[in-house]
């Protein structure tokens, strides 16, 4: 047996002990939303003129905006509920296109596969959560429609992705979770007074979501090495260009939520993502990814113009969830 055999041996047994820890973990610590959420308690109803759905402008560029602020509170209350009943629904869809494409991937794993116990487990999380999303949609009462016209249309084939090209899909995965797990964290951090069901279905979501997206880590950086050098630079060059296109179909807003409340197309420019103090939270979104590129061997020159044209360079994080510390 050669040194480098033994090496990857190691490297593999490495990776099944962290997916069967993960395992473990959906066993021991997992929620349901439906006996952990209080949907029916007095303090969750959804009331009207609630101002704990105002945009708070430390977390969301919208509510930084001095066209939102100016608003009368009702209108604040409107927008804001429409928008987190939005990115609620765009979360389950996303979520439903996951399933799908795990299951996908999975239909073909051998038998004794620790990534067959440990997907299977993701799956069931992430069909709890497509009804806690959609729950908290129909709480809030506004009937958003989540993603885009086109996404929507390609949702059908996106997760036929994960049976020949697995390592895309799985940067597609990241390319959803974390922006999402970035804003919600930020939310959870914060000063702002958010209604109890925001705040119960985000602790839920960041708490399982970390297992998910530290999976998709874990897969990357043991499948791309693997890969063939074309193989390597086509999925460096697809990473951002992924990212950046996955995470403006969760946080910027469908044409529906513009024309319905009338906001100028200079404020939409603005807050996606024109101005410098947008720049810098769409940048911030993608810390932990870029960690991941450059771990994995997807930094390099050509890649990393990319990273620059689709307005999503920056610093590598030092750890996973780095708090956002440093001025921008």
């Amino acid at each position: 047996m050669t040194q480098s055999t033994t090496r990857n041996d190691l490297d593999q047994a490495d990776y099944d002990d962290i997916l069967r820890r993960l395992s473990e973990a959906s066993v021991d610590k997992h929620f349901d939303p439906y006996v952990d959420i209080a949907w029916d308690s007095p303090e969750f109803a959804v009331t009207p003129n609630d101002p704990r759905w105002i945009l708070n402008p430390e977390d969301d560029p919208l509510g930084s905006h001095p066209w939102y602020q100016a608003l009368p509170q009702e209108k604040k209350i409107e927008i804001g509920m429409w928008r987190q009943a939005n990115v609620a629904k765009v979360g389950l869809q996303f979520e439903n296109i996951l399933i799908r494409g795990m299951t996908q991937y999975v239909f073909s794993l051998p038998n004794g596969s620790v990534e067959y116990r440990y997907c299977t487990h993701e799956c069931i999380e992430e069909g709890n959560h497509t009804l806690m999303f959609q729950e908290m949609v129909n709480r809030i009462g506004v009937d958003a429609p989540g993603m885009g016209p086109v996404l929507r249309g390609l949702s059908p084939f996106i997760p036929l992705a994960a049976g020949p090209l697995p390592e895309l899909f799985f940067v597609g995965v990241l390319a959803g979770e974390e922006p999402i797990d970035h804003i919600q964290k930020t939310f959870l951090r914060g000063s702002g007074n958010m209604h109890p069901i925001m705040k119960s279905v985000m602790a839920i979501h960041v708490a399982e979501e970390a297992r998910h997206i530290s999976f998709a880590h874990q897969y990357l950086n043991r499948r791309v090495p693997q890969m063939s050098r074309i193989g390597r630079f086509a999925l460096s060059i697809a990473m951002p260009i992924t990212m950046r296109i996955l995470c403006d179909a969760i946080v910027v807003p469908p044409k529906s939520f513009w024309k319905r409340f009338d906001i100028p197309r200079s404020v939409r420019k603005e807050l996606f993502w024109d101005s410098p103090a947008t720049r810098g939270m769409l940048r911030n979104y993608f810390g932990d990814v870029r960690m991941l590129a450059q771990d994995a061997g997807l930094m390099n020159r050509f890649s990393k113009r990319v990273w620059k044209a689709c307005k999503i360079d920056g610093d590598v994080s030092r750890f996973r969830s780095e708090p956002v510390r440093r001025a921008a």
